[in-house]
Parts: structure tokens; C-alpha cells; sequence
């Protein structure tokens, strides 16, 4: 399972990185880890805080806008 994880993780930071086109396999993974998240946070407060880096929020940007527009 770890390395289900592990793989929209390397995606994301692969496409932020430019080794990787940001495409819908990419903005699928963000959906994936932002859900994951999300579930994270409501089983444990201590999580509350937890974020994604301001890269990645652009990139989720970007994701919202293709959705879009």
C-alpha cells in the first residue's frame, strides 16, 4: 500500500520538479492525496494544521482552473 502512496506522491513532485508533464495523471494524484488528506485530518486533530506546500496549492490551482475552463 505504501507504494500506491508513494506514487501520486512521486508524481506530484516529479511534475512540480519538470521531470514530468503536467497532465491529468498528475492532477488525479493531487485529488487522490488532497482526499487522503482531508480523511487524515477528520480522524485525528492532531493533523489540523497539515498542509500542502505553496507549490503544490498553485498547482491545485491550476488543476481548479482546467476544471474550469
Amino acid at each position: 500500500m505504501f507504494e500506491v502512496n508513494s506514487n501520486h506522491c512521486q508524481i506530484v513532485n516529479r511534475s512540480l520538479a519538470g521531470e514530468r508533464a503536467v497532465d491529468e495523471q498528475t492532477f488525479s494524484s493531487l485529488a487522490i492525496l488532497t482526499e487522503r488528506m482531508e480523511r487524515l485530518k477528520e480522524v485525528d486533530g492532531a493533523f489540523s494544521n497539515v498542509g500542502f506546500s505553496s507549490s503544490v496549492m498553485k498547482l491545485k490551482e491550476r488543476a481548479n482552473a482546467v476544471a474550469i475552463g
